[in-house]
């Protein structure tokens, strides 16, 4: 995260918030914001969220996820807000959205991930 520059906005039992301001050099040829990075966040959010609700001492994984990039990722800043659904003792199913940010009110859902996110303990 901290090489995309990406950052936790939003903290909560089952619900993590990142922000990432544009930089052309995470863009695609047309200038969108790059699926990859798109995805890193979606990601990252749904594994934090999901890491929030686990026991302290546990390790987190990405377990298997699906993207849908619903239109091209524009804007001035990103934001992924990722929610569990179903918190388990191995398994925690969550759902990310990424919204494309115009300005502080102004925001456009670019992709949504549904993630399977596995607990591992030491």
């Amino acid at each position: 995260m901290r090489l995309i520059g990406a950052e936790i906005s939003l903290l909560e039992p089952g619900i993590v918030e990142i922000t990432l301001p544009y930089r052309a050099d995470l863009a695609q040829q047309n200038g969108y914001m790059h699926a990859g990075i798109v995805t890193t966040i979606a990601d990252s959010a749904a594994g934090y969220a999901a890491y929030s609700l686990m026991p302290a001492g546990a390790e987190v994984l990405s377990v298997e996820f699906k993207v849908n990039l619903l239109r091209p990722a524009h804007g001035k800043s990103f934001l992924a807000r990722a929610e569990v659904i179903k918190p388990g003792r191995t398994l925690t199913v969550a759902r990310a959205d990424v919204f494309g940010v115009a300005d502080s009110s102004d925001r456009t859902l670019v992709a949504t991930m549904l993630a399977t996110i596995i607990c591992l303990q030491k």
